[in-house]
């Protein structure tokens, strides 16, 4: 099976493609803390067959669903699975790809009619005992968090409407109720976004519809304790030119960035918009929250311009990576005044996949941590992930003092996203957890799990986990303590 030499299908990003379990792995170097006792699952895009539309991208690749099991008496267990999604099991059961340009169904094999196309490789999402695998142009896929069996497309006991599920939901740390959303919500590049919640059980409570100003690429939001804010970057869908077997996404970078605030229990006649600066584009909000004068602050990684090099070739652009303006920034919305302007305060350097602690959702919090790229680079990045180039540092940004600290990888080494593990020593702020890729060659890689004190960058790893097989990178990963992964074994 042939491959495109692309970025997305050479060196880290070369094709695996296999299912792995590996049992009582061991730190070679340090100690896994007594804390790291839990299943940090990861979203792995991996494909199965060579794309036919060319030029393909990674975010198309087959999810597979990675469970790393970190057990009491300090081993570790590696396990991946395909998620075996309507649109895996039509490719696999017909030995060749069916889907053509990303999320462009008029390219498409005619065998993929009525085939769901969603690959769910973005992000597992856990809450109330339930494993979903998720991607935001389908549904969310059921997997067994104990077996990684793919149990099929979960539409919350029959109750939601929504055809699309984010990757990226939020949970409110007091309530334990966890808020989503999906855009795209009632078919092909409309610019309906569809907001629901469940209770802390995951029984969905309500689900209802709002019309965007256009349909944006909305991949992430977020909460505070009272309102919903939904960020659309000005990366945009047409469906006439979807339709002509063009590409599902262009950004306009004469478009201004909108942001959508709502109350987070309320209906979606009272959403207000706001709207940023023009062509700028953001992934990932670190977390937003609110202040007794009645803003409302959203912390997050942006750019002048969209960093994907398949959406920026599809939209005439051509700005390497290196070139991009922005950085961490603090966007503020004044809820109490008429009006549609943001102001705009720098927190930091570029980067991006941040993380806080789950109870600091969406509440005025006191640190963040977040992937970089070393400001002074001792030789080229490793190539790989789903915008060519590896993370090379990872921050930390302590709010009360605006100082930021952190640590860069040694050279020839990249990072995926972490996952942030809580302490049980009051005062200490945790454990951040990563899968890190060193390059020893052309073609040549080996992969460790790295884990930090999180409130001690600088320190460097307190342990080494190395994990003998190839491993593709990840997209998103989450933490769930082996207290509620017992917990869903016996529901």
């Amino acid at each position: 099976m042939s491959f495109p030499a692309t970025l997305d299908y050479i060196g880290l990003n070369k094709p695996v493609g296999q299912e792995v379990s590996l049992k009582g792995l061991k730190a070679s170097e340090g100690a896994i803390p007594a804390d790291v006792q839990g299943a940090f699952f990861r979203a792995v895009p991996d494909p199965q067959f060579a794309p036919f539309f060319q030029p393909d991208t990674a975010l198309s690749d087959d999810g597979m669903v990675n469970r790393l099991l970190f057990h009491a008496d300090g081993t570790v267990d590696y396990d991946i699975r395909f998620v075996q999604t309507p649109r895996w099991k039509a490719e696999h059961a017909a030995g060749r790809r069916l889907f053509g340009r990303y999320r462009n169904p008029y390219t498409n094999d005619p065998a993929a009619d009525g085939v769901i196309g969603t690959v769910s490789n973005t992000t597992p999402v856990f809450h109330a005992g339930k494993l979903i695998m998720t991607k935001e142009d389908g549904p969310g896929q059921l997997v067994d968090p104990h077996t990684l069996e793919t149990i099929g497309s979960y539409d919350f006991g029959g109750k939601l409407q929504s055809q699309t599920m984010t990757a990226h939901v939020r949970i409110d740390p007091e309530t334990q109720e966890m808020f989503v959303y999906g855009y795209e919500a009632d078919g092909l590049c409309s610019r309906t976004i569809a907001y629901w919640w469940t209770d802390k059980d995951g029984k969905l409570v309500r689900e209802q519809s709002f019309e965007a100003p256009f349909c944006s690429l909305v991949h992430d939001f977020v909460i505070t304790e009272n309102y919903a804010i939904f960020p659309l970057q000005p990366t945009t869908s047409d469906l006439e030119r979807v339709k002509a077997k063009g590409a599902h996404w262009v950004h306009q970078q004469d478009l201004e960035y909108h942001v959508g605030i709502m109350p987070l229990r309320g209906d979606v006649t009272q959403m207000r918009w706001f709207k940023g600066t023009k062509g700028s584009s953001s992934f990932h909000m670190m977390n937003a929250f609110e202040t007794p004068d009645g803003k409302v602050h959203m912390d997050h990684h942006i750019t002048d311009t969209i960093a994907f090099p398949f959406i920026q070739a599809d939209s005439g652009i051509n700005v390497p990576m290196q070139a991009m303006t922005g950085g961490f920034q603090r966007w503020t919305m004044d809820m109490t005044e008429p009006g549609e302007g943001i102001e705009i305060t720098p927190l930091g350097p570029p980067g991006d996949m941040p993380r806080i602690a789950n109870a600091d959702q969406g509440r005025p919090y006191k640190r963040g941590w977040y992937c970089s790229m070393n400001p002074q680079p001792m030789g080229p990045p490793v190539m790989g992930g789903v915008v060519g180039a590896m993370f090379s540092a990872l921050l930390r940004k302590d709010f009360e003092t605006g100082a930021i600290t952190g640590y860069n990888l040694p050279p020839a080494h990249g990072m995926s996203e972490t996952v942030h593990v809580p302490a049980s020593e009051a005062g200490h702020e945790g454990w951040l957890l990563a899968i890190v890729d060193h390059q020893t060659g052309p073609d040549a890689f080996e992969h460790a799990i790295w884990i930090w004190n999180a409130g001690d960058l600088p320190a460097g790893p307190v342990a080494k986990v190395p994990v003998p097989t190839r491993i593709r990178p990840q997209v998103h990963g989450w933490w769930v303590p082996m207290a509620a992964y017992e917990a869903a074994r016996a529901s």
